[in-house]
């Protein structure tokens, strides 16, 4: 399974501006390529192929005065950057088409200097390396600093150099780790159980266990508003302005990552404990053109859905999901009456026919855990994720990996 570890990296000034000449190039290439196919399509023509669009924009742009500074950056970057364009263009066909899952993709734009998120991408023949002292050094870059949170499991396929909106600098490492060294990582357990998800409590579990909600996003907020009213006084085009704006992209990152490191704990806590785990799957979508928008968005379902997802997969714990139309809410546990819809803020209700007294929550997720079929078997149903892209791995033990190289 193909995971990504991402590192804290802290260049110095000269790197900074190498790395700031690798986004610039990377991104001339990519525009060139968008720019290439437009073309082609006004004109009626055929796309160029990729080895046309590669001798085109690269080779032969080198040789001449507007474009030989793409030579001050590796040639690795900049076939990267032809790979995304095309890639771009294949997922925008396969959303005309249809048979790309998900909602419809635009096709490739062109981007900006001015995007919050720049990056660039090395493979095994830029020879790149990890030295002996924990550095990361790159062709053309040099060696970068780097926090090593953790080790690498395995020999990295390729890094992504990534500078974010907050102006902070992450290296992105693509590795393969082993299916049955990571199974054999987890402690055995029978145990199942059935979450439902909610406002009130981030969590609510089958065995009663309740989970609050951090509200990240509401705690922060009145430093947010402040910082948004600065940056909205500022002069458009100054320097103050660009200061206002880091400090309300740092505010919202810091919010990010807390509630990142939210979900990863827990959903590590819930795969490690649990062989078995049922969870609604809910219309996020839907419920954020709601009221409770905010709220909703603030939680991040979706992300802890997903990281539940793919670490069910790489341990080997059964995952299932639950029709968002089960009435989950509505039915009573105990003997399966549907009592009908019920308000918001109907917390606990009775049973008219067995008399029993429910909390709302915790009745919805012993209903999720029987609807899966877990309620007697954690093995009984098999893991159900898609195809599952590259994940940025939780955090797990301090050091750095020893002199390793990429080619």
């Amino acid at each position: 399974m193909q995971l990504r570890y991402a590192f804290r990296v802290y260049p110095d000034a000269g790197q900074r501006i190498a790395l700031a000449r690798a986004f610039g190039c990377a991104r001339v290439v990519f525009n060139d390529a968008v720019r290439a196919r437009e073309d082609a399509r006004r004109s009626g023509l055929p796309f160029p192929t990729a080895a046309a669009l590669s001798r085109k924009l690269i080779t032969e742009a080198k040789r001449t005065a507007e474009r030989s500074w793409l030579g001050e950056v590796s040639a690795v970057v900049l076939q990267q950057a032809l790979r995304d364009a095309e890639a771009a263009y294949r997922t925008f066909f396969a959303s005309l088409k249809g048979t790309r899952k998900g909602p419809k993709v635009g096709a490739p734009r062109f981007k900006s200097r001015k995007d919050a998120r720049q990056s660039v991408r090395f493979t095994a023949n830029a020879r790149w390396c990890i030295t002996g002292s924990g550095r990361l050094s790159l062709p053309k870059i040099g060696a970068v600093k780097v926090k090593w949170s953790r080790t690498l499991p395995s020999t990295p396929s390729s890094v992504t150099m990534i500078k974010d909106a907050a102006g902070r600098y992450f290296a992105s490492f693509v590795i393969v780790t082993d299916p049955a060294a990571d199974q054999a990582s987890m402690p055995a357990t029978d145990h199942t159980i059935g979450i439902d998800l909610g406002l009130t409590h981030f969590a609510v579990l089958s065995d009663g266990t309740e989970i609050d909600s951090p509200r990240f996003l509401r705690r922060a907020e009145k430093k947010l508003k402040k910082a948004q009213r600065e940056l909205s006084r500022k002069q458009r085009g100054s320097k103050n302005r660009d200061k206002a704006r880091l400090k309300v992209a740092r505010a919202h990152t810091k919010v990010a990552d807390a509630r990142r490191e939210f979900h990863h704990q827990l959903s590590t806590k819930l795969i490690s404990e649990n062989q078995g785990i049922a969870v609604e799957d809910l219309s996020v979508a839907g419920l954020a053109r709601t009221r409770l928008a905010k709220s909703v968005h603030d939680a991040g379902w979706s992300s802890f859905v997903g990281m539940l997802t793919y670490k069910a997969k790489r341990y080997g714990r059964t995952l299932i999901m639950i029709g968002r139309f089960e009435p989950t809410s509505q039915t009573c546990s105990t003997c399966g009456t549907v009592e009908g819809p019920k308000p918001l803020d109907v917390r606990e209700w009775t049973c008219t026919a067995c008399g029993t007294v429910h909390d709302r929550d915790h009745n919805a997720a012993i209903n999720i855990k029987q609807a899966a079929g877990l309620a007697a078997s954690a093995c009984g149903a098999p893991v159900r994720p898609g195809a599952i892209p590259a994940q940025r791995e939780e955090t797990g033990s301090h050091g750095f990996p020893t002199d390793t190289c990429a080619a």
